[in-house]
């Protein structure tokens, strides 16, 4: 009698459970997908936060709203920071002034990124609340790169990496470039309240080679 497992009957099955179980755990899948590198100790306040920055497609963009008298207004935006496993932490989005967050970031750049790692699948049954599922703020200000240089070119390319359809976005929206220059940070990845963490601890981190127009060191 041969292997049952090698036959084409339990092939199509197995591929069945598996879909199934793929089409009920979104986030399972794109661990499963993208083969997430594991969690960092979260002790390593500067390698938990890269992490949720490098593995993370969204996150919510917080601007200073005009038009709701400066109050803050938080928006779901997609971002990249750098191509896979290999970021540099600093996010960069595509934006149009058709949406506020753009819109409001050019009047005044005050802005604060935040994202979790519950979309990421590896909170378990763990409450997204829970401080041993890590959550990142990143505040500063959001900056419009020149769309001519170096820098927006390796932003375009890390995000239509990440995001293929963003190629496709209308030209008549003119989207653009925009960085968010880091001046604080907030880092919940365990009991005992935010772990002390500096920009430059942050954006040091593994030494990677990333551009960068400015210097936090002077």
């Amino acid at each position: 009698m041969g292997n049952p497992s090698s036959s084409p009957l339990f092939s199509r099955f197995s591929f069945l459970i598996i879909s199934l179980f793929l089409l009920r755990s979104p986030a399972a899948a794109n661990r499963l997908l993208l083969r997430l590198p594991s969690k960092p100790d979260p002790k390593n306040a500067a390698a938990t936060a890269r992490w949720l920055a490098g593995q993370n497609f969204w996150g919510v963009l917080s601007t200073i709203s005009s038009d709701l008298g400066g109050a803050p207004f938080g928006n779901v935006v997609s971002y990249s920071d750098g191509l896979p496993n290999s970021g540099s932490g600093i996010p960069y989005f595509y934006l149009t002034e058709l949406d506020p967050t753009a819109k409001e970031a050019l009047k005044d750049a005050r802005s604060s990124f935040t994202v979790s790692e519950y979309p990421l699948g590896t909170c378990g049954n763990t409450d997204p609340e829970n401080p041993s599922c890590a959550k990142l703020t990143l505040t500063g200000k959001l900056k419009l790169l020149d769309n001519l240089s170096a820098e927006a070119k390796y932003a375009r390319h890390a995000l239509f990496t990440k995001h293929p359809e963003m190629k496709d976005w209308p030209i008549g929206h003119n989207f653009k470039i925009f960085r968010l220059d880091i001046e604080n940070i907030f880092l919940i990845d365990w009991f005992g309240g935010p772990k002390p963490l500096t920009p430059e601890q942050y954006l040091n981190y593994g030494k990677i080679q990333r551009y960068l127009s400015y210097d936090f060191l002077t």
